[in-house]
């Protein structure tokens, strides 16, 4: 077990001592403090951003800038009434809240947030868990988490529910096939599953980051893919108000509600840490040789990078239109997957040697030309068949109808 836990962490390195035990419960015990804290402020943050964009004031009333806002909200719906509707599988109803808090708590216990610390002897790295499939276990968590959404809309014995809960495992099961081609991506050019790993090849500057050392493209797929993972706007089709009311948590209420409210922001701040650990270094950047204190550069480096995603799904929330469902289904399996599979193989073949990268980048390049054209074929014989014309699209051509307004006014 000793060899197993040395793999990662080396405060194991010398066994399990009752001081190692109680390290270990200090770092669960700080991460899940922290990640709730900064649940708190990442919901004041976007409120406070978006009305900034859209010329409001935003919260002002409880604390300094209104920081104590989303602390009245929680408390306002601790105290609400829980309601469980009449038809719901009530054991099921009320498990499916804490099956989508779980996902994102356990995902961020493999996210290094510093480099590696001494205290009182012992040495021991500033992440809570460093397993040898640590990106395995991220995949799985991202998997749970659908079982979450669909179990809350299935037991709330409501239409509406069930129908966004649908949504939400066909939305998840689609980009997570793109998601995790992009993983395969960067496992095989550092060569493990530990996230430490990971972001230990990426030292070196930021030439050596993986969002630069694999081109951009797994980046931006990742970056698509796992917002679309989390529902988060454009593609929160899953609560979209004017079809589905509040989506597959519309029964909920209370204490329940506020734990589907937190996932979400959880998760947008674990994603964010995620991002940071497999493409742009991790806590990695510049330490000053200042002693004593180089310990908590890295940790600054790491919030720096992991606030500046957050701010950027802040922007796509102001920023970008709803997608419509066909529209998001079809980025996912028409684009995002097909992307991915091909810049997987060819990082593949460039790892092996480069005839083998320029080989397999021109036998995908003429598989792209190919599946392009027989998407667009596709594309002409369904506009052929087609009964009714597509939503917004006039069934009378536009030439007509302005040469009838033209001879009506002659």
């Amino acid at each position: 077990m000793n060899s197993i836990f040395a793999a990662g962490d080396p405060l194991f390195d010398h066994g399990v001592t009752w001081i190692v035990v109680l390290i270990v419960a200090l770092k669960v015990l700080v991460a899940f403090g922290g990640l709730m804290g900064s649940v708190t402020l990442m919901i004041w943050f976007e409120r406070k951003l978006i009305s900034d964009m859209q010329s409001r004031i935003g919260p002002q009333r409880w604390g300094p800038f209104g920081i104590l806002q989303t602390l009245a909200d929680g408390i306002k719906l601790f105290f609400k009434e829980d309601l469980v509707p009449a038809q719901a599988d009530r054991f099921v109803f009320k498990l499916a809240p804490y099956l989508t808090l779980l996902p994102a708590l356990i995902t961020f216990a493999i996210v290094p947030v510093g480099g590696v610390v001494t205290v009182a002897g012992h040495t021991f790295s500033l992440q809570v868990s460093d397993p040898p499939i640590g990106i395995l276990l991220l995949l799985a968590m991202s998997g749970i988490s659908v079982y979450g959404v669909m179990l809350a809309g299935w037991s709330s014995g409501s239409k509406y529910p069930l129908i966004s809960s649908v949504r939400a495992s066909a939305q998840m099961i689609s980009y997570e096939a793109a998601l995790g081609m992009t993983i395969v991506t960067i496992v095989l050019s550092s060569g493990s599953l530990s996230t430490r790993t990971i972001v230990d090849a990426q030292r070196g500057g930021i030439w050596h980051w993986n969002v630069i050392h694999l081109g951009v493209v797994p980046f931006v797929v990742f970056l698509i893919a796992i917002t679309a993972e989390l529902n988060r706007p454009p593609f929160d089709v899953v609560e979209a108000e004017s079809e589905l009311v509040g989506g597959f948590h519309t029964e909920y209420s209370s204490i329940r509600f506020a734990i589907f409210f937190l996932a979400e922001f959880m998760n947008v701040l674990t994603m964010s840490a995620i991002m940071v650990t497999l493409f742009f270094g991790g806590p990695a950047g510049y330490v000053p040789p200042i002693p004593h204190v180089q310990w908590v550069f890295p940790i600054v480096w790491f919030l720096l990078k992991t606030t500046i995603f957050a701010a950027c799904y802040i922007w796509f929330r102001a920023a970008l239109p709803r997608y419509r469902y066909d529209q998001l289904m079809e980025l996912g399996w028409k684009r995002l997957i097909p992307l991915s599979l091909g810049w997987m193989l060819i990082v593949a073949g460039f790892i092996l040697s480069p005839s083998w990268g320029f080989g397999v980048t021109g036998v995908v390049l003429f598989s792209s030309v190919m599946l392009g054209r027989s998407f667009e074929i596709g594309s002409d014989q369904e506009s052929r068949n087609e009964v009714l014309p597509k939503v917004g699209e006039r069934p009378i051509p536009g030439h007509v109808i302005r040469a009838l307004s033209d001879g009506e006014d002659n």
